[in-house]
């Protein structure tokens, strides 16, 4: 049996990794888009370095592109076997699939009007929405915490990681040569305490671990202030400066949490009296399949919704859905709250809100995740003083503010906390993927100390066999 690393492999994005077995089944788990890695992104995502008619199976951790955005792809250049995932991430997939694809095609057509007034030739996007619509029919949901049986050698169980609604550590049993190995992959894991969502689950015992490493060199600050930061931000930019608070946010996750935090000032009598704008069709969606879900909210969220009926909704918020309404936003001096994706602010809407919105002074641009450093977002919140945006350069003169507190990735405690479950003796190897490779270098000298001896930290397309 051998694991092959095909993303994540000491960066961020792209996360995609096959088990093969001697009788040539293949398992892809995740199949995700690489992000925010400037022109290094297009080449990544444009080659697999394998073959998808090879797979027999894919498993799916979780909904966010940089786990499924290859999917279309995947299945446009001839897999045509199932795709596992859980109930929660299929409804997240589905609109996340249609709105990467519709988010290439018009990328693409604004590039071909470039190229044509430069009589080159006309590129192609990565898929289409129809491309998007054929992966579906390959959906096959699995419970959590229910083992099951794939075929005759391979036993899926998935656990909660707390990460996105839906997401899951996939464990793995694989019988091969009269012997079973156990293979977990956390795919990402959350945090313990979240402000929405379950904590991590535990796992079966494993023999080989396939963990994410985001910010396995840091601890997080306390969950808890970060309403009050959001406060700050708000009464600084918005009744202070009389300007805009633009926050890049993901669609799925990171947007309900900052929604919930604005509802909590509310019922706590402490919002500003303004309008809050949520501006990106994909979150709106996503909101409203996150509240179809109530099953996957923790204790306090639950004994909330027993007053409140709706834990995302106060006064002054209002969805943008079409373009124009989006435009007018950017032409109004109003002060206001602009919630809109990407995270990274890499594509979409935010990108324009930006771009009109970083000559200002009066305006405050605020992270509240995890950006790749080539992103936007990440040169940012790094503290450039010019940027690119659409081709041009602007100086950065508005606030550029962070939250830190906000992923929903682990620190390096929430990962102790949830390897926990384990016998490290055990555990005969443990691969860190999902992680730049100096915080890798980092967390494996913290996870040796902890009893897990065999660590290795994979390279792109990098094969390596299991014992």
């Amino acid at each position: 049996m051998k694991i092959t690393f095909h993303g994540a492999a000491r960066t961020v994005t792209g996360s995609k990794h096959i088990v093969r077995l001697k009788n040539g089944k293949a398992i892809l788990l995740d199949c995700g888009m690489f992000q925010g890695m400037g022109k290094e992104t297009l080449p990544l995502n444009q080659h697999f370095g394998f073959d998808p008619t090879e797979l027999t199976y894919v498993v799916i951790s979780h909904a966010h592109i940089d786990h499924i955005g290859l999917l279309p792809k995947l299945v446009a250049e001839g897999y045509q076997g199932p795709i596992y995932l859980t109930d929660a991430t299929e409804d997240l997939a589905k609109v996340m699939l249609v709105d990467s694809a519709r988010i290439q095609e018009a990328d693409v057509m604004h590039i071909n009007k470039q190229r044509a007034k430069e009589h080159r030739e006309p590129v192609k996007p990565l898929y289409t929405e129809e491309d998007a619509q054929n992966v579906f029919p390959l959906f096959v949901t699995v419970p959590y915490n229910q083992p099951t049986q794939i075929d005759e050698d391979v036993e899926l169980l998935y656990t909660d990681t707390g990460h996105i609604l839906g997401s899951a550590a996939v464990n793995l049993k694989i019988r091969e040569d009269g012997r079973e190995r156990r293979i977990t992959f956390s795919g990402d894991v959350g945090r313990y305490r979240d402000v929405l969502l379950r904590s991590p689950q535990n796992f079966p015992q494993a023999d080989y671990i396939i963990l994410e490493s985001t910010y396995g060199d840091r601890l997080h600050e306390s969950v808890k202030p970060m309403v009050d930061d959001l406060l700050d931000y708000i009464t600084h930019t918005c009744l202070e400066k009389k300007g805009k608070l633009i926050i890049p946010a993901f669609s799925v996750g990171r947007t309900q949490e900052l929604l919930y935090a604005l509802n909590r000032l509310e019922l706590e009598h402490r919002l500003p009296p303004l309008k809050y704008y949520v501006d990106s069709p994909l979150s709106i969606k996503a909101t409203n399949i996150i509240k179809s879900h109530p099953e996957c909210f923790n204790a306090a969220v639950q004994k909330l919704l027993r007053q409140d009926d709706d834990v995302f909704d106060f006064k002054g918020l209002e969805f943008v859905e079409s373009a124009e309404e989006s435009i007018a936003l950017n032409e109004s001096n109003q002060p206001c709250v602009i919630i809109s994706a990407s995270g990274m602010a890499e594509a979409g809407r935010v990108k324009h809100h930006i771009l009109h919105s970083i000559e200002h002074p009066r305006n405050t641009i605020l992270i509240v995740g995890y950006c790749e450093p080539e992103s936007l977002g990440g040169r940012l919140s790094a503290g450039a003083q010019e940027v690119s945006i659409f081709g041009k350069r602007f100086p950065v003169n508005a606030e550029v503010g962070v939250i830190k507190s906000m992923s929903a990735h682990g620190d390096y405690e929430d990962m102790f906390q949830w390897l926990s479950c384990q016998d490290a003796r055990e555990v005969q190897k443990l691969f860190l993927v999902h992680g730049d490779y100096d915080v890798q270098q980092h967390f494996r000298d913290k996870l040796v100390k902890k009893g897990f001896l065999d660590i290795e930290i994979p390279y792109q397309h990098q094969q390596i066999g299991l014992g």
